[in-house]
């Protein structure tokens, strides 16, 4: 979409209405996003979200997560993908709720038990028609044989990639890549300890990605980076980025996981590795996506807490 912010919402206006033959209300901008533009509206008494992309490979996957949906782990019907503006658009149901990135401490706390249990749904689901490990795509399949083979592609720079070039940027910043070599040196020397299991991965539940009303989830949304693989990455997402969230300082995420999972009887041998693992993974993949952004200063402090994890001991917590 070409043009300023309204001459982009009146397009956007236009075409809803086109393709509904009929006119939609309260059209309103939403700012959280990276890949996609979003857009809230009404038509007929209903609350609707359109996303506009230049790839529909997000939409598609989102469509599939659906599958998996559970009382525990809600996601909003997709209504329609096509194209428009020469790009994709998906129409999906608007869930209700605040953001999770934006609870404070207390209201935390009160939601943990349902984003377990949002997780232990995931955790649950039936991949049985699905195949590989890694990030999958929206036919079900992913490209690794192995848990271990997806974890040590992280230190690719794939030509098919969506931020392809990310490693000459990395390599010509002011850091350059001492933070990475160091993290995955940490990582390889990690994962005999992984396990080689296959289960549903988010790998986002920040960035607005996660919605809560009345102490309970109430919907997860963007399935565009989920993988099939350890269900301890998730946990790994929280406790990597922690720090960027002044108000859960005191929160121990890990504990609280290790004190769940016990109450349910799931044993998960090796947490405090595994964790460890996936934490220097996800801050390696976090310099690889910032590098490709040149936000050198975001850059910077991802650095420095991954040199932090890669130095400590794995029952360290070292915060920023």
């Amino acid at each position: 979409m070409d043009g300023g912010d309204g001459q982009q919402d009146a397009a956007v206006a236009a075409f809803l209405a086109k393709l509904f033959k009929g006119r939609v209300d309260a059209l309103e901008r939403i700012s959280h996003g990276e890949w996609s533009r979003a857009f809230t509206f009404r038509r007929d008494g209903g609350e609707y979200v359109v996303r506009f992309s230049a790839t529909d490979e997000d939409f598609l996957k989102d469509r599939r997560a659906t599958g998996y949906a559970a009382q525990n782990l809600p996601m909003p019907k997709v209504v329609d993908i096509g194209e428009a503006f020469g790009a994709f658009y998906a129409i999906s149901e608007r869930a209700p709720g605040e953001f999770f990135d934006t609870l404070d401490a207390e209201a935390l706390m009160r939601v943990l038990p349902s984003l377990f249990a949002a997780l232990d749904a995931a955790r649950q689901a039936d991949l049985s028609s699905t195949s590989g490990f890694g990030l999958w795509q929206a036919s079900g399949a992913a490209p690794h044989r192995t848990w271990r083979e997806a974890l040590l592609e992280d230190a690719v720079d794939r030509q098919s990639s969506r931020i392809h070039g990310w490693h000459e940027r990395l390599v010509a910043s002011p850091l350059g890549t001492q933070a990475f070599d160091a993290a995955f040196e940490r990582l390889k020397g990690l994962l005999d300890v992984c396990p080689e299991e296959r289960h549903l991965i988010h790998s986002d539940l920040l960035n607005y990605n996660v919605l809560v009303a009345q102490d309970r989830i109430t919907a997860v949304l963007d399935w565009g980076s989920s993988m099939y693989g350890d269900f301890v990455y998730d946990v790994a997402w929280l406790t990597f980025w922690q720090p960027w969230y002044p108000a859960w300082r005191d929160i121990d995420f890990r504990s609280a996981a290790e004190r769940h999972y016990a109450a349910i009887g799931v044993e998960v041998p090796h947490f405090a590795e595994r964790l460890r693992c996936y934490e220097l993974f996800i801050g390696m993949d976090g310099l690889a996506y910032k590098a490709f952004r040149s936000r050198w200063a975001e850059l910077e402090e991802t650095a420095q807490h991954l040199v932090a994890l890669a130095t400590a001991g794995v029952a360290d917590r070292p915060l920023r």
